[in-house]
Formats: C-alpha cells, structure tokens, sequence
C-alpha cells in the first residue's frame, strides 16, 4: 500500500501530535515519579517518514547512541525503535540508580537492565497515548538493546525487519531536569497492514 503523505489533513496530523505530547508527558511523570525529581518536557517534533529518511533526521547518525528494540503486537504489529544518545542514557541510569558521579559510556549489567526499564518506561507511555487515541489494542515485548551508531542500529533494524513497512511514525522528545538535557528518539515501525489499521482510525483511509 502506497499513501500520499499529503492526504493527512490538519485534524488527522493533530492527533499524532497530541500522541507526541501525550506520551511525553506521560513519560516525563512516569520517570519523574521513580526518580522523585522533577522533570520538564519540551513540545515534541511528530513525524511521519520513510525509513529511508530517518537517518536525516538525527543530529549525529555516526555517533553511538543506546537502542532500545521492542515487539508490537495486538491489533497492530511491528516494532518500535527507542533510541538516546550515550550521554542521556547514562544521566537517566545515574537518576534511577542513584549514581551521583558516574561518566562512564560503558554500562555494566545492572546498568543494562535499568536501561532496559528506562525503555519500558518510555515507550509504555507512548504506546498507551497511541491507544487512547486510536483505541487500538497495542502490547509491547521485553525489550532488547543494542549500543552501536544510530546508522548502524538502523541498517540492522532494516535487514532484520526488512518484511515490515517502509513508513514509520517519528516522535523526537527532549526532557530537562535543571541543566540536564535528555534527547530521546521514539519510532513506531508498524507491518503495512498495521499502517493501514493506524490510518483507518485517524480517518486518512476509509
């Protein structure tokens, strides 16, 4: 199925904006929450874009960055791509560890799983915006994670998955906690079929 990007009207790009805020927001509470401190959101970019034209949109492609893979299934299937950069990943491991001086790029295996956490925190709280909005069933898997250059995270989510659809739902968040900056890229990569689905209920598709 081919879709005409320009067929999305104002109310249908809305929505998927409100998924953007929503989800960040629901992200930010929930962290903030675990690390009881608090955390400020800015207004997140939301996308719709050809994989191919994902590496366009991040700041540095060749810069290892932390990959958060998981599983979508229920009434759409897929996966979803989270990816931070080494810097914000080890800030947000430090706040739920409660590590006050850690620099360090490389993540031991404690480390490992609360990344892991981090991913079912964050993008829990986009999916669940994507399901109230859409009133779709949508289940997640256990996360997995890579730590490599975005280009290459990219090139193996491509091959592996390379049966799914070329479109993919883009939602850019930055998070602040004082002068700490988090910069966090959330991918919806959902199956064609499942694109339809998502369409259908944001009326784009009748």
């Amino acid at each position: 199925m081919t879709i005409n990007f320009n067929e999305l009207n104002n109310l249908q790009l809305d929505v998927l904006r409100e998924i953007g805020n929503i989800g960040a927001g629901n992200a930010v509470s929930a962290l903030a929450k675990m690390v009881n401190r608090r955390i400020d959101v800015s207004v997140p970019k939301v996308k719709i874009l050809e994989f191919s034209e994902i590496p366009d949109m991040l700041s540095a492609p060749e810069e290892p960055v932390v990959g958060i893979l998981l599983g979508v299934t229920g009434d759409i299937t897929g996966h979803i791509l989270f990816m931070l950069d080494r810097k914000s990943a080890r800030f947000l491991v430090n706040m739920l560890l409660g590590f006050k001086e850690s620099t360090s790029v490389e993540f031991d295996e404690l480390e490992m799983s609360a990344i892991k956490e981090l991913g079912n925190i964050m993008t829990g709280a986009y999916v669940a915006a994507l399901s109230m909005l859409t009133n779709l069933n949508i289940l997640c898997s256990v996360p997995n994670v890579a730590i490599d250059m975005a280009s290459a995270i990219l090139s193996v989510t491509a091959i592996e998955f390379g049966m799914l659809g070329e479109t993919v739902l883009y939602i850019a968040s930055e998070f602040n906690e004082g002068d700490n900056k988090v910069i966090g890229d959330f991918f919806l990569i959902p199956d064609i079929d499942s694109y339809e689905t998502l369409l259908k209920t944001l009326g784009v598709i009748i």
